[in-house]
């Protein structure tokens, strides 16, 4: 391009709203860190069941002993996902959003398959989708969204 179409940069406009930055000394919001206590009380809730299957399995007589301690491990390496999101959005970071996201997306099938059994497993359906369900709606939030220091396509800082 010549000097001649090159555009002149344009002045930044003063009725522009500026962009709101992040106080990482200020008080975390209500809502992050209800978002981060409902992905460690589930990180919490798959640990527990990971380690009384898994005991169960070692010291109990199950149809199937390897099946049990590899429901139970799986387990307990599956809440490690909500734990650290969980640790990460009481410390702010950014990155926890996603895996608590992931978390409350997985946890969505299994409260739907928990409601479809004829059994006391209904309730932990309801549970399950009621928490999933609003710590996405927590996780989501623009306050929780700007707590964490994320911006949404179009407003990145150049």
């Amino acid at each position: 391009m010549s000097a001649e179409q090159t555009p002149a940069p344009r002045a930044p406009d003063p009725k522009a709203a500026a962009p709101e930055t992040l106080d990482p000394t200020g008080p975390r919001p209500l809502r992050l860190t209800a978002a981060a206590l409902l992905a460690a009380l589930e990180g919490l809730a798959l640990l527990v069941g990971g380690a009384f299957i898994l005991v169960l399995g070692v010291t109990g007589d199950p149809d199937d002993r390897q099946q049990a301690v590899t429901g139970g491990v799986t387990l307990i390496v599956l809440a490690l996902l909500p734990l650290l999101a969980a640790r990460g959005l009481l410390g702010r970071r950014s990155w926890s959003r996603g895996p608590a996201v992931i978390t409350q997306i997985m946890a969505l099938p299994v409260a739907y398959n928990l409601l479809q059994a004829d059994s006391m497993a209904i309730p932990g359906g309801i549970v399950l989708g009621v928490v999933a369900i609003a710590a996405l709606v927590l996780l989501v939030n623009q306050e929780t969204t700007r707590a964490l220091g994320i911006r949404g396509p179009g407003n990145a800082q150049e």
